[in-house]
């Protein structure tokens, strides 16, 4: 049984279900959405996190074809194509939001029914995606230790999923370490639950401690999923995945930065998007303040990690230096 961040969406009759991962794991509640501006606003306030949005952008561009029931096949497409700038626009730093529109329409595109066309399109775009977190989870695997400890920073998903159970089958014996990731805990909460969920050994420390732990010998890797690598190497993820690379560089622990593909829409750094949130986000955990009122936040919810502090860039196709990655691109066109 997968655990249950593995299909933390789900399309019914009424509307597309969202696994409120703000409350996980104290509380499974399951947030209805019943339009396609209910699907962006529960993307825009987290209520989904890591490849949720995802998953939440196939099925809710499937209930925007649904709302264009009796509308011609023109005004139905260009109903497909507003939704979809809706759902790409609440976080805008992740393209796999981008890729979900775009999968869904080629579905739309490809046949004669638009709901049906819909529908098709955002079963294959969830099954492209997990095929290809498998072989992402396969090559990253491959290039852990036989035995020690991996460092990893927010992300709690298919990526990781993939690849403690690729490591587990290739007889591997690794322990976690799982940074709480403010602002929202999603380390503590979502990554080291489903860790353990998967039987891993599991520890979480705050999120300075990482420099503490590498200095102490006590992390061989860290690994990472990214939001979004360039063309030329950087790798945009949660904010803090800087600051462990940088210092996992200065102790010479290998940095692994895992992503289906490098994004050929983005040459450089200076072509993504950071996404910033409300500075009263930091202000807060849990629901509870933990700042004195008088107090200001500030909150890029992304920062960049410069190729020099990245060991390899591991996609579905294998591992790359950061300066190799358009060989990604080279031969056979591939789904990006």
């Amino acid at each position: 049984m997968e655990p249950v961040l593995a299909h933390s969406v789900r399309l019914a009759d009424d509307g597309v279900h969202v696994l409120d991962r703000r409350d996980f794991p104290f509380r499974r509640n399951w947030v209805r959405c019943a339009t396609t501006d209910d699907v962006a606003t529960a993307i825009r306030d987290m209520v989904t996190q890591s490849s949720g949005p995802y998953f939440a952008a196939l099925w809710g561009m499937v209930l925007a074809a649904r709302e264009a029931r009796g509308l011609s096949r023109a005004e139905g497409r260009a109903h497909l194509e507003r939704v979809g700038r809706l759902l790409v626009e609440t976080r805008r730093t992740n393209n796999h939001l981008r890729k979900a529109v775009a999968a869904v329409l080629a579905g739309v595109d490809a046949a004669d029914d638009l709901e049906e066309g819909a529908f098709a399109g955002a079963v294959a775009g969830d099954e492209r995606y997990r095929s290809r977190s498998r072989a992402l989870g396969e090559h990253t695997a491959r290039l852990l230790p036989a035995e020690g400890t991996v460092l990893t920073h927010c992300w709690a998903d298919l990526y990781l999923i993939e690849a403690v159970k690729a490591a587990g089958a290739l007889g591997k014996r690794l322990r976690y370490f799982c940074t709480e990731t403010r602002p929202y805990l999603q380390g503590a909460r979502l990554t080291a639950g489903t860790l353990v969920e998967m039987g891993v050994d599991t520890t979480v420390i705050t999120d300075g401690t990482g420099a503490a732990a590498f200095q102490a010998g006590e992390v061989d890797v860290l690994l990472t999923a990214a939001d979004r690598v360039t063309m030329d190497g950087h790798v945009v993820n949660k904010i803090g995945t800087l600051g462990l690379a940088v210092a996992a560089s200065a102790f010479a622990v290998p940095f692994l930065a895992m992503v289906q593909a490098p994004d050929r829409l983005a040459p450089t750094a200076t072509d993504v998007p950071i996404e910033f949130r409300s500075g009263d986000e930091v202000l807060h955990a849990l629901g509870r303040r933990t700042a004195d009122d008088r107090v200001k936040g500030w909150y890029p919810a992304f920062d960049v990690t410069p190729p020099r502090f990245v060991s390899s860039v591991v996609t579905d196709r294998g591992a790359y230096a950061p300066d190799r990655l358009h060989e990604y691109y080279d031969g056979e066109e591939v789904h990006d």
